[in-house]
């Protein structure tokens, strides 16, 4: 079975780009636009991973994050946000919210696949 991976991002064009990175590496990918979406795409669909970007329209990409990572049943999975948030600070802002990991926009798409599929290799916490 594929991997899933949740891409939680309101830009298309960001949305487009991802769907070709991962699907060109087999990858499956689910989409939400907003934070409340994603939020509820992550409790219905259990994805393997999430992208997540920071700014969504109403809820944003740290409280979208804490909410899941609040979630028992949703806490193993990893989130990395893709952001164009780049000031100082913003990492660390997101990792206090629950994030895995933090890679900014533009990207480049051979070390951001290469992220995801570390995050999507490593067995969940709390598995032997």
């Amino acid at each position: 079975m594929n991997k899933r991976v949740l891409v939680i991002e309101d830009h298309e064009e960001n949305r487009r780009i991802l769907r070709l990175l991962l699907t060109s590496a087999g990858i499956d990918m689910i989409e939400a636009v907003t934070g409340e979406g994603g939020v509820a795409a992550a409790e219905k669909e259990r994805p393997d991973l999430i992208l997540m970007d920071i700014q969504l329209p109403g809820l944003d990409g740290y409280e979208a994050t804490r909410r899941i990572k609040a979630n028992p049943a949703l806490r193993h999975i990893p989130i990395i946000v893709v952001t164009s948030y780049a000031l100082s600070g913003d990492d660390v802002k997101a990792f206090e919210a629950g994030c895995d990991a933090y890679v900014t926009k533009p990207f480049v798409p051979r070390e951001l696949l290469a992220k995801i599929r570390e995050y999507l290799a490593k067995p969940p916490e709390g598995s032997p």
